[in-house]
């Protein structure tokens, strides 16, 4: 790539951190026996799983000393299916992660997500990536946490935060075995039932699970055609209940619980077994499980994402239904958020209130998710009211401006955050499209902002070691010029270089001397 069209400067390996603004946080001491240590790493993250491996690797493109503690020894041995959809695989283009996680999983259409109705996506989504990718679990967590590795993070299986202690130079973390460490920061991506939540004392409000479905891998003893047979049968009724081939003889089974019971404890066979004879009369000789789980429809939101030097991401900070398959992908994207912005406050150029956007854009995205899994999981229900919307809503989506807009809510690719007057571009993410010598995308895989500058006027001058440029008049954008945040989301439209600097100023701090 010609350097005078696209410029870039290598960050310092020094690692500094500056301005921090202790304020009313509470649990914070002054630091005090062995806080006052020197920490270890610059942020200590509390899950290995999809939010915690993508946030460890968002940290290391800018050199900060990252260190992610498992619980489990072993990753998880079930295979679960999940869905990356479009707005994650933007994100993992963004990375050079698209084509890893492609070699690995299966394309479908990018249709029939919300609440299950069966509809095709509408014409002409803006994307480039605009289809949904399903993948095991384990291989996503396997992937992410091998480019976190590979740029030099530090995993530790077997390790479970016990306790810790925050103060105004960092956070002290005790571990189940009694051994502390010290970090600047800690970041809990340990799921629903977040110990670092609990420590914190943020709360957790919501509703309780009201009703359970099982969820498992099996073989059955019946000819496919008989199964199928029966689930379009049932399937006109009752959305919580399949059996699909899963390969090599297995099933997908999913069938719905008899009620809400203790999470602790794995459901079994026979419950499968008793619950597929409620509801389909059979059940079709299901035997050798490969796995067998349960999930229930909880839904809860942490009231805040950050404490001092404590913050929440992922199913940490976010429980909810899987339909519609946004849960792990909300955690993806909580990490894409908040990986730069706790870099910037590391390294010392973060404006003053760049961390906490972080909770100012993230939570109402959350608060979004959580009710339109609450209007689908109302969808799925059998009682004739909910059945008649379904049937109402199932004609509106044949509007194209009712599909488009459930797709876009579904797949995050219609969020615009809020950084005030400006056109509607303004916020929303970019997506991929050719540029001089290649794909936008490809421009972001360091994890820096990015101007790109049809104009070839401007300059980031101060700001190179933080921004990218590009020069390019062919671009095709409706626009003069476009900063892009490290997320991908347009943080400035204009031509003008004194308005530009402004807006290098807001969101990547003072320009360096």
């Amino acid at each position: 790539m010609d350097s005078s069209q696209f410029s870039a400067e290598p960050s310092s390996n020094d690692t500094v951190e500056r301005d921090f603004t202790r304020g009313d946080v509470p649990g914070l001491r002054s630091p005090a026996s062995g806080a006052d240590r020197a920490p270890m790493f610059d942020v200590i993250i509390a899950g290995c799983g999809p939010a915690g491996a993508m946030l460890a690797a968002e940290l290391r493109l800018h050199d900060v000393r990252v260190l992610v503690l498992e619980q489990e020894t072993e990753p998880v041995s079930f295979v679960r299916i999940v869905g990356l959809h479009i707005r994650s695989l933007e994100l993992m283009a963004m990375r050079g992660l698209l084509a890893r996680m492609r070699e690995h999983g299966r394309q479908r259409p990018a249709g029939g997500f919300f609440a299950g109705i069966n509809k095709p996506a509408p014409q002409g989504l803006d994307s480039a990536h605009a289809y949904l990718l399903g993948l095991q679990q384990p291989v996503i967590v396997r992937l992410l946490e091998e480019h976190a590795i590979e740029l030099g993070a530090q995993v530790r299986r077997g390790c479970a935060v016990a306790d810790f202690e925050q103060d105004d130079e960092g956070v002290t973390v005790e571990l189940a075995d009694g051994e502390q460490l010290r970090s600047r920061y800690l970041v809990g991506c340990d799921g629903g039932r977040s110990t670092v939540r609990k420590l914190l004392g943020v709360g957790f409000p919501g509703e309780p699970s009201r009703t359970e479905t099982l969820m498992g891998e099996m073989e059955v003893g019946v000819p496919q055609e008989e199964i199928a047979a029966k689930v379009t049968e049932i399937g006109e009724t009752n959305k919580r209940f399949w059996l699909r081939p899963f390969g090599a003889g297995a099933y997908s089974v999913v069938v719905p619980a008899a009620g809400v019971s203790d999470r602790t404890e794995p459901p079994t066979l026979e419950d499968f077994k008793q619950q597929l004879r409620i509801i389909a009369g059979t059940d079709f000789g299901v035997h050798s499980p490969r796995w067998l789980s349960r999930f229930g429809d909880a839904t809860r939101l942490a009231e805040r994402y950050r404490v001092g030097r404590v913050l929440l991401a992922g199913d940490a900070a976010h429980i909810h239904p899987p339909t519609g398959g946004q849960g792990l992908n909300l955690g993806v994207q909580d990490a894409f958020n908040l990986g730069w912005k706790l870099a910037a406050q590391i390294r010392g150029w973060a404006p003053k209130k760049l961390l906490d956007t972080y909770h100012a854009e993230r939570h109402p995205v959350a608060e979004d998710v959580l009710d339109n899994t609450r209007a689908q999981m109302e969808l799925h229900s059998t009682e004739p009211g909910p059945q008649a919307v379904r049937r109402l809503l199932t004609e509106l989506m044949d509007f194209d401006e009712v599909n488009r807009c459930l797709i876009e809510k579904i797949t995050a690719i219609g969020i615009r955050y809020d950084f005030g007057e400006g056109p509607d571009l303004l916020g929303r993410r970019l997506p991929d499209f050719g540029v001089k010598h290649g794909h936008l995308y490809d421009l972001l895989h360091r994890g820096r902002g990015l101007l790109l500058d049809r104009t070839e006027r401007l300059t980031v001058r101060g700001w190179s070691d933080r921004v990218d440029y590009l020069a390019d008049p062919a671009a095709v954008l409706d626009a003069p010029c476009v900063l892009l945040r490290p997320d991908g989301h347009v943080a400035w439209i204009g031509d003008d270089q004194q308005d530009l600097d402004d807006h290098l100023s807001r969101w990547f701090g003072k320009p360096a001397n």
